[in-house]
Formats: C-alpha cells, structure tokens, sequence
C-alpha cells in the first residue's frame, strides 16, 4: 500500500491531521489512566478506621458517646463525660465521637439522633443505647444495672503490701 492509498483510507489528503489526531489519542488515553490512578490512590487515603480508636485496655466496659462539638444536648454531655473518663479511668473506657467531623461513624453505629450513647461490654458486645441527654447518676445507674459496679474500689491493692 502506497502512501497515498493510505492517505486517501483516512479521508485526509493532507497526511498531518492523522499524524495529529493519533498524537491526541496517546494524550487522552495518558490522562485517563492518570486520573484513574489518581481516583485509586486518593480512595485508599480517605478509608479512615471508622471504629473508634480504643487506647485503653479492651477489656474494659466503654461507652461510646456520637455527637456533635456544636449540638447543644452534645455539648451538655461533654463535661460529664470528662468526668467520667477521669474518674473510671481504670474502670471504664469512655469515648466521644464527632459524627459531624466523621458522618461514616454515624452509619457504621446506626445512628438515628444525636447524641447517643452506647454500652458496650469488657467483650464489646452492646448492651444498650441511649438517645438524647444522660445524666451522670443515670449512666452510673445502667452500668450497675448491668453488673459493672464503677464505685466499688480495688480492695486487693490496698491488702497487699508490696
């Protein structure tokens, strides 16, 4: 096939548009897998634990609290549950989470209305939630409902001399 025949095939009689219509081919097809890559990549970042991160022993009971910073019921259990992450500290593993800074913790918790709070087990089993505002007696209550006495002291530290 001569060069003409093939000029003639592709319709130009130029010979330059094919030369620059495959040049633009090569170009797109670049930058398609390059977005691809990049859209890869860029999910890979964004898959954050959506589990709440538990720094203390997981054989504790905890409480996880879903909230929000700037929701008024959330922002009234804030200083409780300070209180009770400082004084349960070897007893109780209490966490808050922001499902407005985190709306995939909401989904994965099935969260209908903030704030919530949820129970869990020394075996991470949930034992019960709550919607709306808890007061501190009433959380305090509904562990002991459960057999997790939060008040009772170590007496085996204070009979064993060391």
């Amino acid at each position: 096939m001569s060069d003409d025949s093939a000029k003639k095939t592709c319709g130009c009689n130029g010979g330059s548009c094919c030369s620059g219509l495959n040049k633009w081919i090569w170009i797109i097809l670049a930058l398609a897998v390059a977005g691809v890559l990049i859209a890869k990549h860029a999910a890979k970042k964004e898959v954050a634990p959506v589990a709440p991160t538990v720094s203390q022993t997981p054989a504790l009971p905890r409480l996880v609290d879903l909230g929000a910073g700037k929701c008024i019921p959330c922002k009234l259990m804030a200083p409780i549950l300070e209180d009770l992450k400082k004084t349960y500290a070897r007893k109780l593993d209490v966490q808050f989470i922001d499902v407005w800074e985190d709306p995939e913790a909401g989904k994965k918790f099935g969260i209908n209305l903030i704030p919530t709070q949820i129970f869990y087990d020394a075996q991470n089993k949930e034992l019960f939630r709550h919607e709306g505002f808890f007061s501190k007696e009433d959380i305090l209550a509904k562990w002991k409902e459960f057999g997790v006495d939060l008040n009772k002291n170590s007496e085996s530290r204070s009979q064993n001399p060391e």
